[in-house]
């Protein structure tokens, strides 16, 4: 007789690839978070689904009450992080960190889960990402279905993607695939998208990915195994959903994007590779603009959104959104 399937590969208890390549994964309600929600009654928010065929939902956050009430909300997506195989707009630290954007930048925001790998690969959550926009252009369409939030006091010409670690991966794609203004989303008007340290990846090692800036949760095995589980059977991490400047990659010389806001820690391990990033796409004549946070490592923002530095990101948020507004 063979010998019991085993664990050989174990996410932080969360997702478990076995011995004879079946997967693991935990259900959500049985994760144990040591982060506490920090609700104070501001926000309104509940659940949608916006993905029959997949069985997505998302989460929309609406203000309670907005300082000027003759003045529109504008749409916020948020597109929660986890390495692509982890996440959920249920987690403790993405629901708090949606509720800090909603009461905080006084917007409606927008928080959809996608599918994960490994057992959905690079491009589902692209997909799903787009899909979750789509959505809100039927919501709008369809005027005598739509959903009660957002017939009234929402600017759908504002709409901002905000995407954390692998939703910052997922938001630079559907800046490339969308285009200035997002055209074929009318009547929605995508203004420009904020990248918190965007989940990149490349055979060649940055130097302070090859350093191995101390972070507790994080390292480059730890890297290396998100892209071996998610990017398409067979692909390197140069494969153009993980390297957009990389030697698989389409060149983006030509295309025309939206404005970009990175937010990076000062102390992350991808922080080199996410500066060249922005250095590149800057020589490119896009404009995009980094505000690196010193001391900081990944996932600041969106674990600690009600901290004095949260304060300052949403800052920078509130300067981005204002900047971007007018037509």
């Amino acid at each position: 007789m063979g010998s019991l399937p085993h664990v050989v590969e174990d996410h932080l208890g969360i997702l478990q690839i076995l011995s004879n390549g079946s997967i693991f994964r935990i259900e959500e309600k049985d994760i144990i978070f040591p982060m506490k929600v920090h609700d104070d009654g501001s926000v309104n928010w509940k659940d949608c689904l916006y993905d029959k065929k997949h069985d997505l939902h998302l989460r929309l956050y609406k203000p309670w009450s907005a300082p000027n009430p003759t003045t529109k909300l504008p749409i916020v997506f948020f597109l929660h992080g986890g390495g692509f195989i982890v996440g959920s707009r249920t987690w403790p630290n993405c629901h708090n960190c949606c509720l800090r954007l909603a009461s905080g930048l006084q917007a409606l925001v927008v928080a959809p889960d996608y599918r994960l790998a490994p057992e959905h690969r690079l491009p589902a959550a692209v997909d799903d990402a787009l899909n979750s926009v789509k959505w809100l252009q039927n919501e709008i369409l369809e005027e005598n279905n739509s959903d009660a939030w957002l017939k009234d006091g929402v600017d759908f010409g504002r709409v901002f993607i905000v995407g954390d670690s692998s939703g910052g991966n997922l938001a630079h794609h559907l800046a490339v695939k969308l285009g200035p203004g997002s055209p074929e989303l009318a009547p929605i008007r995508l203004r420009g998208y904020v990248l918190f340290a965007p989940f990149f990846g490349g055979i060649v090692r940055t130097k302070s990915e090859a350093e191995g800036l101390p972070e507790p949760f994080l390292n480059l095995d730890i890297l290396d195994r998100f892209w071996r589980l998610s990017l398409p059977d067979g692909s390197t991490r140069d494969h153009p959903f993980a390297n957009p400047f990389g030697p698989l990659s389409p060149s983006l010389e030509s295309i025309k994007l939206d404005p970009m806001l990175v937010i990076l820690g000062g102390s992350e391990l991808m922080k080199d590779r996410i500066e060249d990033y922005v250095k590149k796409l800057k020589e490119e004549g896009k404009k995009i603009h980094c505000v690196v946070f010193q001391g900081k490592q990944h996932g600041f923002f969106t674990n600690e959104p009600f901290s004095e530095v949260g304060d300052k990101v949403l800052q920078e948020l509130k300067n981005f959104i204002t900047r971007n507004s007018d037509d």
